[in-house]
C-alpha cells in the first residue's frame, strides 16, 4: 500500500489526528501527554479563537493503511496584515523517524499553501507565536515545561533534510540557584530610594479589568518583536481563562507609574510536572487524582511573559519585577525557573538574564522554506 496522505475529514479522522502522538512517544520518559480534551478545543475551528482570521488544514500520513505521522499547514490572515509579510506556517508535525512519510506531510503542507498564493512555508507554529512554537533542536534531555514544545531529536534531520533552513533560535534560559543573586539585591536597594513607579499583584477577584490592562502593555510591549501578532480580544480572554486555572496570585504583578498600568510580568507553576504522570492524557476516571496529587509537588515555574511598555525601557522597572519574583517564587517552595523563550538577537534582555545567574538549557528552532 505504501506511503499515503489524507487530509482531515469527519470525527474519525479528527480523532486518529489526536491520538497519533502517543504512538511516537510511547517509550519516550520526557514527553508530557496533552489532555485529549484540551486538544480537542485548539482543534476545533468554532471554539478556538485562532480561526476567527486563519484558515487550516489538517493531514495524515498512513504507511501500509497505518497513520505515522501527522501535520497541519495553515494561513494567519491577522499575522500577515500586521507584519506586512506573507507566509504560510506548519504546525503539530509528528512523524516516525521515517524520511519518506515526513517528506509526504511537508509535500502536502506546501502544495495546500502555494495554491492560496503563500511564497514561503515557516514552522513550527502551534499555532501563532501567541501559543507553543519552535522546533527543540538542543537541550533534549528533559520534559518541556508548561506551554513549550517537545519532540524526538530526529525531527532536526527530517526537517533539514527537507530543504527547510533555519529562519531565527529561540533560547529557553534556566535558574536552578534558589537565592536572589547578591547583584540584584545591591541594584534594588539603590532603586528602591529613587523608585517613581509601583508593583503589585494583580488582583484576582477584579480578573476581567485587570486582563484589560494586561493586554494593553502585552500588545505595546511585543509589536516590534520578530514574529509577532497581536492577540485578539477573544485570544486573550481564552488565553486568560486557561492560565486561570494554574496561576500562582503571587507570580503575576503589574507595575504601575502614577496609576497607570506600564508592565506586567507573569510566571506559572509547571503543571507539566504533574500531567507528565497522566500517560492517558485523560483527567477522568483517574487522572484527576494524579493531576492534584503531583500538582502539590510542583517545584518549577516558568517566567511566560515579561513587557513594559516602550518609554519606561531601562528605568530599572524588568529588575524591580524580576527581583519580586525571585522573592515570590522562594517563599512559595519554587527551586527553579525557566525563562522562556527569548529570541536569540534579544541581548538586552539575554544580558539580564545571565547577570543574574541564569544559563541557556534548551535552543529551538523556526524554519523556512521557499515554496
Amino acid at each position: 500500500m505504501g506511503v499515503k496522505v489524507k487530509q482531515v475529514e469527519g470525527k474519525r479522522d479528527l480523532k486518529e489526528f489526536i491520538r497519533l502522538p502517543w504512538s511516537i512517544y510511547r517509550d519516550d520518559p520526557y514527553w508530557v501527554p496533552p489532555l485529549i480534551s484540551e486538544t480537542k478545543k485548539i482543534f476545533d475551528k468554532n471554539r478556538n479563537p485562532y480561526f476567527d482570521h486563519s484558515e487550516a488544514a489538517f493531514f495524515i500520513v498512513e504507511k501500509n493503511g497505518k497513520p505515522v505521522g501527522r501535520i497541519i499547514a495553515h494561513i494567519d490572515n491577522l499575522y500577515i496584515s500586521f507584519q506586512q509579510e506573507k507566509v504560510g506556517f506548519f504546525g503539530f508535525f509528528e512523524c516516525t523517524n521515517d524520511y519518506d512519510c515526513a517528506k509526504a506531510l511537508f509535500d502536502a503542507a506546501s502544495e495546500w499553501l502555494s495554491k492560496r498564493g503563500m511564497p514561503l512555508i515557516r514552522g513550527p507554529f502551534n499555532f501563532s507565536t501567541n501559543s507553543e512554537v519552535g522546533l527543540l533542536v538542543d537541550g533534549f534531555e528533559d520534559s518541556p515545561v508548561v506551554m513549550m514544545t517537545y519532540n524526538p531529536r530526529y525531527y532536526v534531520d527530517l526537517v533539514e533534510r527537507y530543504g527547510f533552513v533555519k529562519a531565527k533560535d529561540i533560547y529557553a534560559y534556566i535558574i536552578d540557584t534558589p537565592e536572589i543573586p547578591e547583584r540584584l539585591e545591591n541594584i534594588m536597594s539603590k532603586l528602591a530610594n529613587r523608585a517613581e513607579f509601583k508593583i503589585r499583584r494583580i488582583d484576582m477577584k477584579k480578573l476581567k479589568s485587570e486582563i484589560k490592562l494586561v493586554k494593553e502593555i502585552y500588545n505595546s510591549a511585543w509589536e516590534k518583536n520578530w514574529g509577532f501578532v497581536p492577540m485578539t480580544e477573544r485570544e486573550f480572554d481564552e488565553m486568560a481563562k486557561n492560565l486561570k486555572l494554574i496561576v500562582d496570585p503571587d507570580l503575576a504583578l503589574l507595575a504601575e507609574y502614577k496609576g497607570k498600568p506600564i508592565a506586567f510580568l507573569l510566571a506559572v507553576p509547571d503543571i507539566n510536572f504533574a500531567l507528565k504522570h497522566i500517560r492517558s492524557g485523560r483527567l477522568f476516571p483517574f487522572g484527576i487524582f494524579k493531576l492534584l496529587y503531583w500538582s502539590k509537588r510542583i517545584t518549577k515555574i516558568r517566567v511566560l511573559t515579561l513587557g513594559v511598555i516602550r518609554e519606561f525601557r531601562k528605568k530599572g522597572v524588568e529588575l524591580a519585577l524580576c527581583y519580586e519574583i525571585f522573592k515570590a517564587g522562594i517563599k512559595n517552595g519554587y527551586r527553579e525557573a525557566e525563562l522562556s523563550w527569548i529570541l536569540e538577537d534579544n541581548f538586552l534582555m539575554r544580558k539580564g538574564i545571565e547577570d543574574f545567574g541564569g544559563r541557556i538549557y534548551k535552543t529551538y528552532r523556526f524554519y523556512e522554506k521557499k515554496l
